[in-house]
């Protein structure tokens, strides 16, 4: 099965319509964890085939919190053509790793918060550029579609690009 990335893999969770498909459990936490919030979306095949490919599914159902800017499928897709199959292959593992651990952010920064900030380390050493536009945020050059959707382990952000690293 071929699966398209977004453009938006590492700086978005572009699309993440699921306010109503995170649930809480009986004593009001949030039951499921980032991996399983972004599987239940159906928006981000391609970001969790990803995610599989690198080795980090073990890594984003940990105990966190986590900030996940997580691009959309459509996100993935407008990368240039064979750049996503590119990325899957296994000799490309360590490339793949860097470019997705570069759209996580160690701590749960909701959006308020990241709006106030200029910069947050990524999981991958780098820095991300944080700006306000027209009332809305900016990862890099990735939207914020969707902010705020809380995990048991930490919180996404749905972006509209995928984030690369220098």
């Amino acid at each position: 099965m071929r699966t398209r990335l977004p453009l938006t893999l590492a700086a978005g969770v572009t699309g993440l319509m699921l306010a109503g498909a995170v649930q809480a459990d009986h004593h009001g936490e949030m039951s499921k964890d980032i991996v399983d919030t972004a599987v239940e979306a159906g928006q981000f095949q391609t970001l969790v085939a990803a995610v599989e490919a690198a080795g980090l599914v073990e890594t984003l159902k940990g105990e966190g919190p986590f900030t996940v800017f997580a691009p959309t499928d459509e996100a993935f897709a407008a990368l240039p053509e064979g750049t996503v199959e590119s990325l899957l292959m296994e000799e490309n593992r360590e490339q793949l790793q860097s470019i997705l651990t570069y759209h996580v952010v160690p701590g749960s920064v909701m959006a308020e918060q990241a709006m106030s900030l200029d910069s947050a380390t990524t999981v991958q050493g780098q820095e991300l550029t944080i700006t306000t536009s027209d009332g809305s945020l900016m990862i890099d050059e990735a939207s914020v579609i969707q902010a705020d959707i809380e995990a048991s382990n930490g919180v996404i952000h749905v972006i509209d690009a995928v984030l690369m690293p220098e």
